[in-house]
């Protein structure tokens, strides 16, 4: 996204990845389109849109002002807003243990997005708000995809539900001044080739995968493969230039913890 970014909008870095994901998975699942129950549609295209489309813009329009390495941290944020969206609307059970670990989550959270690598103010704090909404999206799709869809193939799923989002993205896409930038900005390949790695890896693949997660695992173990992201994130930010300071360390350590007790089993 962050490469992406350096020549298109963030709409554009969102649409190509949603294309490419789309297109990546096409060849694998239009064979099999008649094997979708019609009651079923409904929910890969509310699957396709929360749990790729939204969270696609929001995470590209956060990032225009929030270092990776952040983005990568607050994407943990999952785990805990599957629990409360699991709360609020599918009776899931609790504790005070878990609860608590949903506040310690967003204390974490809020050093990560209020203080900079040099521990003063960050004024751009409220564009980690666009990844709380994708965070809260991601929620609402694991329900969606564990309560309506567990029952067809995990690859069918990823590639049904980017369906509709990939043939509209693609329309979007070519309806703005893409191909322009594309012929005549310098490094313009370049980055729509960081897109397309995004578009087949970070979506296609890793759809296709989590979707199988959920049939072998918990619902809020297989929300916590964020767990991983932030340290995958954070090593590319590192490599990459960018810096964390200690108030954000202690951020991060502090939503671990949170993420940790929300998936406490007692």
């Amino acid at each position: 996204m962050k490469r992406g970014l350096e020549v298109y909008t963030p709409a554009q870095v969102a649409a190509i990845r949603m294309l490419v994901s789309f297109l990546c998975l096409f060849p694998f699942v239009m064979p099999h389109i008649k094997s979708i129950p019609k009651d079923r549609w409904k929910y890969l295209i509310m699957a396709g849109i929360l749990g790729n489309g939204i969270p696609a813009v929001l995470f590209t329009t956060a990032e225009m002002k929030i270092s990776s390495s952040v983005a990568g941290v607050l994407n943990s944020l999952t785990p805990l807003f599957t629990l409360i969206v699991g709360l609020l609307f599918f009776r899931f059970k609790t504790t005070t243990g878990k609860v608590f670990g949903v506040l310690l989550g967003f204390v974490g959270a809020a050093l990560m997005v209020l203080y900079n690598s040099h521990g003063d103010f960050n004024t751009n704090y409220y564009y980690a708000i666009f990844i709380i909404l994708a965070c809260i999206s991601y929620a609402v799709d694991t329900f969606i995809l564990n309560n309506y869809l567990s029952g067809l193939n995990s690859v069918h799923v990823a590639g049904f539900a980017l369906f509709f989002v990939g043939i509209v993205s693609g329309c979007y896409l070519f309806s703005t001044d893409f191909t322009h930038r594309l012929a005549s900005t310098p490094g313009a390949f370049k980055s729509l080739g960081y897109v397309v790695l995004l578009g087949a890896f970070g979506t296609a693949i890793a759809q296709s995968l989590f979707n199988k997660m959920l049939k072998i695992s918990s619902l809020l173990f297989s929300a916590s493969v964020t767990y991983t992201i932030p340290f995958v994130a954070i090593l590319w930010g590192l490599i990459d230039g960018e810096k964390l300071g200690y108030l954000q360390l202690i951020g991060f350590l502090i939503v671990l913890s949170g993420i940790y007790l929300v998936n406490r089993k007692a």
